[in-house]
């Protein structure tokens, strides 16, 4: 009988569920998956992209690089920045939330931005977190790189959280958001909720440097002078 190498079997598993993402599994999650690879040995020389792959798994925190991504967002460990900032996927019934049915509210572990209600979550056993429902305004849904996959993404920051699926007949409300628990923080029912993270706009920056530059005297000189200007006597034409 033909046997199916582990690696492949294991890709059956993400497709077979919902899995979140094209971009290839983190190198550790990678080597897990086809554990019956054969390793390099100790004469094969290693590679530049081998070197980064092994700075990569070291668990330090990855810093946010895009341009409009202010210095206050939450800070990022390696796993969660791959998921959350490059589009990664976490491998199926890993996640902290999965099976988690407490009350409370799941938030965006990038800003703190609240996601989804506790209510809205089902058991779907895709092996991701599944919920029918979001907190209104908190997701934005947007066509994937694939082309007909659809991603959700935290409204406030743009972190990727998963994707959402239609038509599948779970609830009555026929609706899916299938997330990285890794994308997420849970706050339980009654608990403090730590305030929102808001992403500063590059004119919003502009205009508050411009305000702290400008004399606090300023705005009453500029009127002063305006109301000189209109009360002055309007030049002779001349003779």
């Amino acid at each position: 009988m033909l046997r199916l190498p582990s690696a492949l079997t294991g890709l059956a598993v993400l497709i077979s569920g919902c899995e979140h993402s094209t971009a290839p599994l983190l190198p550790s999650a990678a080597a897990a998956a086809v554990s019956d690879e054969k390793a390099p040995g100790p004469s094969s020389p290693v590679k530049p992209a081998e070197k980064a792959e092994k700075k990569q798994v070291k668990g330090k925190s990855v810093k946010d690089k895009s341009d409009d991504a202010p210095a206050q967002y939450n800070k990022l460990s390696e796993f969660e920045s791959w998921v959350i900032l490059q589009k990664g996927t976490e491998r199926a019934f890993t996640g902290e939330y999965t099976n988690l049915k407490d009350p409370g509210t799941y938030i965006c572990r990038r800003c703190n931005a609240p996601l989804y209600k506790a209510k809205d979550k089902f058991a779907s056993d895709c092996g991701w977190p599944s919920f029918d429902d979001e907190i209104e305004g908190a997701v934005r849904q947007s066509r994937d790189a694939d082309g007909y996959r659809v991603e959700i993404t935290c409204k406030n920051c743009g972190g990727h959280l998963g994707h959402v699926f239609f038509g599948e007949g779970f609830t009555e409300k026929n609706t899916r958001h299938c997330v990285n628990s890794v994308s997420m923080k849970f706050i339980p029912e009654n608990a403090e909720m730590p305030p929102v993270i808001r992403k500063k706009s590059a004119r919003s920056s502009r205009n508050s440097k411009a305000e702290e530059s400008e004399p606090k005297n300023a705005p009453a000189e500029k009127k002063q002078k305006q109301a000189e200007a209109g009360n002055a006597a309007p030049p002779k034409p001349a003779e």
